[in-house]
């Protein structure tokens, strides 16, 4: 399968890893070139540096027709407007959408998206190791509804609180970021450990990364 992995946090970069070493084609993307020393120097996917709420970045980088799209950053609402676009402008066969807030993770999945809810999952797991009744709020949430178009879903999802947002590992680059993607060294996904280069065309400036040979690239 591929999969697209917007956030390389603990979960995004763990996720990323196994999924690499069960053989599927693993590309994750993060704002910062630092996140992807969560890597391992075996990785043999893809780690982009860019914006995943950014439709032109995510085409780049090889979104379109993905099998799998899960996005993990910190942020609810970054992860709710890239989890939209992956699903309704991409055409992503499976798109999860990680969310904090029970609440607007029950509201996303009406509205279509499929959430993965943290909290009730770590409420479950409290409440099971303690042999009290689990609270019912569920961490997976398939989707049970459907938007009509792109205009609508965008008003939708403005009117349950997903735009505005809160900057996630996924968003935009943190003060004192590299201006070009970082790379540590030779990796399968690009030859040379060569950067892709930046969205004029041009190649990003590369630098010895502490986190071993694995290879970024900016879109």
């Amino acid at each position: 399968m591929k999969i697209i992995i917007v956030g390389c946090g603990r979960v995004g970069a763990s996720l990323a890893e196994t999924y690499d070493r069960a053989g599927h084609e693993v590309i994750v993307l993060d704002s910062s070139t630092r996140a992807f020393e969560r890597l391992s120097s075996g990785f043999r996917g893809e780690a982009i540096r860019g914006d995943g709420t950014d439709e032109d970045v995510l085409r780049r980088a090889g979104t379109e027709g993905a099998d799998v799209f899960l996005a993990l950053t910190e942020g609810d609402n970054r992860n709710v407007m890239a989890a939209q676009l992956a699903n309704e402008a991409l055409d992503v066969k499976r798109v999860i959408a990680k969310i904090n807030d029970p609440v607007r993770a029950t509201a996303y999945a009406e509205l279509g998206i499929a959430t993965l809810c943290r909290t009730g999952l770590m409420m479950d797991a409290v409440d099971d190791y303690l042999g009290l009744p689990t609270a019912g709020l569920p961490g997976m949430l398939a989707p049970t509804g459907h938007h009509g178009g792109a205009h609508g879903e965008h008003h939708d999802l403005e009117a349950a609180g997903a735009v505005g947002g809160a900057a996630g590992a996924g968003g935009a680059a943190p003060a004192g970021a590299a201006p070009g993607g970082q790379v540590g060294g030779a990796n399968p996904a690009v030859p040379g450990g060569q950067a892709g280069g930046d969205p004029s065309g041009q190649p990003v400036s590369q630098a010895a990364s502490p986190a071993g040979p694995t290879a970024t690239q900016e879109v």
